[in-house]
């Protein structure tokens, strides 16, 4: 069985025709390669009418798909975990609602999938369709992942991607409110696949990555699987250390050549001040990683299900 998930976010322009299309597609594939599928919706508190468009779906293709409403909106990662808990197949393919993802391109990411061993499939694109500042976004996201995941540099971490059950058993343990799907992946296994698509540009509608959004996935990432940014600010502190002990010794030769030397007001304000910031920088990575901690002892959920429609 393949599971389709695909997390919504104001798709109303766009979800009726690609679910559609690709029912109707799967439905002509031989019976032997795809024996059966679903399709996992779940709408991330959307305000425009894709929760309309789903219930369309649901009356026009009963056997086919379940949607999920959550009760607030919690970010891509978190929908596609919510859809990875629900889902039944022995496949998961996660696509995104902006049709940069041709049918033809998510059946060959299904059949590659079933037809070898590897726990995970990651699509990589000839040529990349994104925004500017998306591009941009996803070289920064890459950069940093292969120091803090130890991703191998040659992958690329797609949404467009497929899991097997194996995997979305290991992945859907986590029960924290901060997920990054391509860190628990990389966590779990090193069993990777990877196959080249075609990227479409975006046919409806504009991305729902802002910067700041990016900016909560960067801190996911950092944050959740990793001690590096500590590590960093440990850096940092010896490097002021080592600064300030040099100037020390520099003042204390000069007091000794130059007897009337005024004293360097200057100089000890810029290595106090510099010394100051990095110590609130190594505060505020601390206090980043306890107010991750008490936000996950008090439960709070990574999603809400307001509502299940399978």
């Amino acid at each position: 069985m393949i599971s389709i998930i695909i997390p919504l976010f104001n798709s109303e322009a766009s979800i009726y025709r690609l679910c559609s299309d690709i029912i109707n597609s799967l439905v002509d594939q031989p019976s032997d390669e795809v024996l059966s599928f679903e399709f996992v919706l779940v709408n991330d508190c959307s305000v425009d009418g894709t929760l309309k468009e789903c219930h369309k779906l649901k009356q026009e293709f009963p056997n086919f798909i379940s949607f999920y409403d959550l009760a607030s909106n919690v970010g891509e990662h978190n929908a596609v975990m919510a859809g990875l808990t629900q889902c039944k197949g022995d496949w998961a393919i996660i696509i995104d609602d902006d049709f940069q993802n041709p049918v033809s391109e998510i059946l060959k990411l299904i059949n590659f999938s079933v037809n070898n061993e590897y726990d995970v499939v990651f699509t990589r694109y000839k040529e990349k369709k994104h925004s500017l500042f998306r591009n941009f976004g996803s070289f920064i996201n890459d950069k940093a992942a292969n120091f803090v995941l130890n991703k191998p540099s040659n992958l690329y971490l797609s949404s467009f991607k497929a899991i097997n059950r194996f995997l979305i058993n290991q992945v859907i343990k986590y029960k924290g409110p901060f997920a990054y799907l391509d860190g628990l992946v990389l966590d779990a296994t090193q069993n990777i696949g990877v196959i080249d698509v075609t990227h479409n540009a975006r046919a409806e509608g504009e991305s729902g990555y802002t910067l700041k959004k990016l900016m909560q996935l960067w801190s996911n990432m950092f944050f959740n699987f990793s001690i590096l940014p500590l590590r960093i600010s440990i850096f940092f502190g010896l490097i002021t250390s080592l600064v300030a002990f040099a100037f020390g010794v520099y003042s204390f030769i000069e007091s000794f050549i130059d007897s009337e030397l005024p004293p360097g007001y200057s100089s000890t304000i810029i290595i106090v001040l510099f010394a100051f910031g990095i110590l609130q920088i190594s505060i505020g990575i601390v206090g980043e990683y306890i107010g991750r901690i008490f936000i996950s002892n008090n439960g709070k959920p990574q999603f809400i299900i307001r509502s299940k429609n399978k």
